[in-house]
């Protein structure tokens, strides 16, 4: 038990830190790559030119992602999860090292491979899913599913708000864009140590998987092979196409209409990151007791969907912190039950391969919104945002029209609580 709680405390920190990252970058792409006098880019840039520049920096992560995430997710069905996490957790740290570099010398193309780098050996999300589902029951998984997602949500929080103050020259005048990832790779170097001590294996068969980097298509593929599972993937997709939409070019939205620096930024993200710690902390252990994580879905989706385009509404800055609580809910409901129904339809001997699948689509999906979001914005800010919610909209009818259409609830016994 002991050890247990180790296992899980350690996964909890090594999700954190990888959402802390992800949330430290919030605030400082826009001011880096959209303003033209404080960032990287020359002047005689375009508005255009830079939100395509900051749409296809943003995507280069998910991408490198859906090439490493599966490949490691297997390779922890084969070597044990602990070797597996470490490798990527020190490959974090040289991602980051890189993208200080790239800020330093205002090369752009040390940018990309930084987050390059990071993306492919930043699969740690699957194989820390695998390690959950390795420890959990039928009754606690979605509950731990929803640790998980905590972890996200304090990343969320402190994530953006570091960021954005430790970005600030006038909180500190020695602050700047580097500042926040001095501290990533210190958290990152404490992490390696963490899972070295403090982690046990818990893989308990480990089984021969073939690897090579084109298995995240071969993932895509064999995806919708799986009759129980093409549903949900399809699902997952779309949501977190929808999210993409929001959380990656919102911050574009408020440096353009509301005027926010990269410090207000930050505060506004970690706002919205304190409602989803909430929601996946307070609100889904609770409802995870009385309702299925189907019956949880079938509403918190459509509410999602429906939230999003009041931001647009907005004219003033409180209205917005009026109404992103309800998006944080909704979405810190949805995305751990949505991972716990995938985990829970397949066998233990199988978790790394599918929630690796499962991460393939989900870095697939993350990568989409920001290209399209580059072209977009410079047409109109608001555009984004109208895509997320419909994209996420459409998830919600491809869940009601056709999961409860394949009697997954029925058939699996492993979805009762």
């Amino acid at each position: 038990m002991k050890n247990k709680k180790f296992s899980i405390g350690t996964i909890f920190f090594t999700v954190f830190l990888d959402l802390l990252g992800l949330g430290i970058i919030i605030p400082i792409l826009p001011a880096l790559l959209i303003d033209p006098i404080g960032g990287i880019l020359p002047m005689a840039y375009s508005f255009s030119t830079r939100t395509l520049i900051f749409g296809f920096l943003i995507a280069a992560y998910p991408l490198a992602q859906f090439f490493g995430a599966p490949i490691l997710g297997s390779l922890a069905d084969q070597k044990g999860r602990k070797k597996i996490l470490t490798v990527s957790l020190i490959g974090t740290v040289v991602g980051y090292a890189i993208f200080i570099l790239g800020i330093l010398t205002s090369n752009l193309s040390l940018l990309f491979l930084g987050r390059i780098v990071d993306g492919f050996t930043g699969g740690n999300i699957s194989i820390a899913q695998s390690a959950i589902a390795d420890v959990s029951t039928e009754e606690t998984k979605s509950k731990n599913f929803g640790l998980i997602g905590m972890a996200f949500g304090l990343g969320f929080i402190i994530g953006p708000y570091v960021g954005g103050k430790l970005s600030d020259p006038s909180v500190v005048s020695w602050f700047s864009y580097v500042t926040p990832f001095y501290l990533t790779i210190l958290l990152a170097i404490i992490n390696v140590f963490l899972v070295m001590r403090n982690f046990s294996e818990t893989l308990v068969t480990k089984r021969a998987v073939k690897v090579n980097l084109l298995t995240g298509f071969t993932n895509i593929k064999k995806a919708f092979t799986y009759k129980d599972l093409r549903v949900m993937f399809l699902v997952v997709f779309l949501l977190t196409v929808g999210f993409n939409f929001f959380t990656q070019f919102f911050q574009v939205f408020l440096f353009e209409k509301f005027k926010f620096t990269q410090s207000q930024v930050g505060d506004f993200f970690a706002y919205m990151g304190i409602w989803i710690a909430i929601a996946q902390g307070a609100v889904l252990r609770p409802l995870s007791k009385k309702f299925k994580p189907a019956k949880i879905l079938s509403y918190s989706i459509v509410l999602l969907a429906i939230s999003f385009p009041f931001l647009l509404i907005a004219n003033e800055r409180v209205w917005l912190y009026l109404i992103v609580p309800f998006i944080a809910i909704f979405q810190g409901l949805t995305q751990p039950n949505g991972t716990a129904i995938i985990s829970n339809l397949v066998g233990s001997g199988r978790q790394g391969e599918i929630l690796g699948i499962n991460q393939s689509i989900s870095s697939l999906a993350q990568a989409v919104p920001p290209i399209i979001a580059g072209f977009v914005t410079a047409v109109n800010i608001n555009l984004p945002t109208w895509f997320a919610a419909i994209s996420t909209l459409f998830a919600w009818l491809v869940f009601k029209g056709f999961f409860k259409g394949e009697k997954l609830i029925v058939e699996t016994k492993t979805l009762k609580h």
